[in-house]
């Protein structure tokens, strides 16, 4: 059972921009999954879209191997970005008694007009559900709005890159340890990731 379990959607953009990394980008998705498997008192959801319109979820889940055996099976597809549409998702999916704590995304573009995504974000930041935006690449744009959203949801854009691999190890599991216990989660344990993640959520207005 789930019932007092915290919940995060962990969410990736899976579309044919990100196929030269993602083998290599995946095994740092992972991370996320054992720092969730460290307690069974958080619960993730993996959501991924490719294609022109393919959008997936999974079931809730509590077991590292059960979340990487969902992820095994993702390739990426030549398509746009479908960002409001993982939003969408995650306002929809939480309750007043199973809220969702977090969401993390992962991707490397932003091809949707900023101002509906905006919109969304703010609406999350009223639910108090933070996103936290994983970025691979240096596009700019995509940048700024990845900023302006963290902002907007109380959370924090991230770089994603894969030659930092022990930094974005330790950002997963303080991102799942503040989905768990929220900021005191993250005061208490004082890990280098846990710092750099209260630095980027203590900037938010």
């Amino acid at each position: 059972m789930t019932q007092r379990q915290a919940r995060l959607v962990f969410a990736l953009d899976a579309t044919a921009s990100r196929e030269p990394t993602w083998q290599q980008a995946r095994k740092l998705h992972g991370e996320l999954f054992s720092a969730a498997s460290e307690t069974t008192s958080l619960a993730v959801q993996l959501c991924y879209y490719r294609g022109m319109a393919e959008f997936h979820s999974s079931h809730w889940l509590t077991e590292s191997d059960a979340l990487l055996d969902q992820m095994s099976g993702v390739t990426c597809e030549a398509g746009i970005t479908q960002i409001g549409r993982v939003l969408h998702h995650a306002l929809d999916a939480g309750s007043a008694s199973q809220p969702i704590r977090a969401l993390v995304f992962v991707g490397d573009a932003c091809e949707e007009s900023p101002e509906p995504l905006l919109s969304l974000a703010g609406q999350c930041g009223i639910k108090k559900l933070p996103l936290f935006l994983f970025q691979e690449g240096r596009d700019a744009t995509t940048r700024t709005v990845f900023d302006r959203m963290a902002k907007l949801s109380g959370g924090a854009a991230v770089p994603f890159d894969a030659s930092s691999a022990e930094r974005l190890r330790q950002l997963l599991g303080a991102v799942a340890r503040f989905a768990r216990g929220g900021l005191k989660a993250l005061r208490d344990s004082d890990g280098a990731g846990d710092r750099l993640l209260l630095e980027q959520l203590e900037k938010a207005p």
